[in-house]
């Protein structure tokens, strides 16, 4: 499975013409009176996802037509092959899914442009999400879509290089002084210490350590240069111009789990996919998750989650939330769980599922502690800059770093 940051990247430019586009020549996206009037009755609902694999499209579709065949209506699901794309195309002809996948990194676009009906109120137990979740899919102060799973990031170990530099339990790092100390120990071995990706969907997770992050809780206003990401990057830098820590094209690879799956790290920074990942191209490959070292302010990681998005165009909508409710019940959580190795968002079954996947237990945790992606509308040009600026960090100043995103994001988000 590739890494998340990799998936929603490149049809940005797309999204933003095809959706917000429209959106300034009148499509309606925030006049929702011009549209179809709710249907009654049976619906034959369109459900558009973006799915990781076979084994996630089955899953889906099974649990849809159990869903139809016990409500008595009918439910199409329809695998995109380039979601953010087809969802663009779709709004700007006027002809939205009922019910689609949206990623938190775009679900700022869309619901800034009125596209989505705000139902996350009318959910059974909404309070039963993660609160971080609740927090990313929440625009303006309402609660827009219900969360359907989500992923956190670990430091990933190969159990065999650790224990060829000579490492214990003793040696797991717990705080970043713990992890340089370890990661000097195994450079000493003769190992590359630790593989992380150059974005900010992984150096990230040191901002949220240090006690910052790249916008104000409400999303409005940047706080890029504060002291506490200064510090992040800073820290960052020095493993990076140590030895200590290399990017995945530096190791000849394309993100952190090929590097480590193919040995040329001892540890990675990756979120609960990797275990697919490995399963299917590095098979031999033993390994532990453990949660990331704290920083100067405790613990970080970060979240990836999609929501259940319904169109606010919609001529089904009532259908679709009835829909919604079924594929985020806890039962039918834990069943997406066992079929494709998501998390559940629901923290009613958080005790269920660790039960049946207790070395997840790193992942999960990270809930209660994970910051969500930016949530602010027209920011993803911004955000590719600085993930470009990130990849010159080793050779950069890390205040320009931010000064550079500071200045991007308030002009963005002065627009808005």
């Amino acid at each position: 499975m590739a890494p998340r940051s990799v998936r929603h990247a490149a049809v940005a430019g797309f999204v933003a013409v095809a959706l917000l586009g429209p959106a300034a020549c009148g499509s309606g996206f925030d006049d929702t009176s011009t549209g179809s009037p709710q249907q009654s009755g049976p619906a034959n609902l369109q459900i558009l996802i973006g799915s990781s694999g076979a084994a996630e499209t089955k899953a889906v579709q099974d649990a849809a037509a159990r869903w139809a065949g016990s409500s008595g209506n009918t439910a199409t699901v329809t695998p995109a092959q380039d979601l953010a794309q087809q969802l663009g195309q779709a709004f700007a002809g006027g002809t939205p899914p009922d019910v689609f996948y949206v990623d938190a990194a775009r679900f700022a676009d869309y619901a800034s442009v009125g596209a989505l009906e705000p139902y996350g109120d009318r959910i059974s137990n909404p309070d039963d999400f993660c609160p971080s979740l609740r927090k990313t899919f929440t625009y303006d102060g309402r609660l827009y879509c219900a969360p359907k799973d989500f992923s956190t990031l670990a430091l990933v170990i190969n159990t065999e290089l650790w224990a060829k530099a000579g490492l214990t339990d003793a040696d797991v790092p717990t705080t970043w002084d713990q992890l340089t100390a370890t990661a000097r120990k195994i450079k000493a071995a003769g190992l590359m210490p630790l593989a992380i990706a150059d974005t900010r969907d992984r150096i990230g997770a040191f901002l949220v350590q240090a006690g910052g992050w790249l916008t104000s809780p409400d999303g409005k206003q940047a706080t890029a240069t504060s002291p506490e990401n200064i510090q992040a990057l800073t820290y960052v830098r020095t493993l990076l111009t140590e030895g200590l820590a290399r990017y995945p094209k530096q190791l000849d690879a394309g993100w952190g789990g090929e590097a480590f799956g193919r040995g040329r790290a001892v540890m990675t920074i990756e979120g609960n996919w990797i275990k697919g990942a490995l399963q299917s191209d590095f098979p031999n490959v033993k390994y532990r998750v453990v949660e990331l070292p704290a920083g100067p302010k405790g613990k970080g990681t970060l979240s990836f989650t999609q929501c259940w998005g319904i169109a606010a165009k919609s001529r089904n909508k009532e259908q679709a939330i009835r829909f919604v409710e079924a594929m985020t019940s806890g039962e039918q959580q834990l069943a997406f769980a066992r079929a494709f190795g998501v998390m559940p968002s629901r923290e009613s079954v958080r005790g269920q599922y660790t039960a049946a996947f207790p070395a997840d237990g790193p992942f999960i945790n990270g809930a209660t502690y994970a910051q969500g992606p930016v949530n602010a509308p027209k920011m993803d040009s911004v955000l590719r800059d600085l993930d470009t600026a990130l990849f010159e960090l080793p050779t950069t100043d890390p205040r320009a770093v931010l000064d550079r995103f500071q200045k991007n994001a308030q002009a963005a988000l002065a627009g808005n």
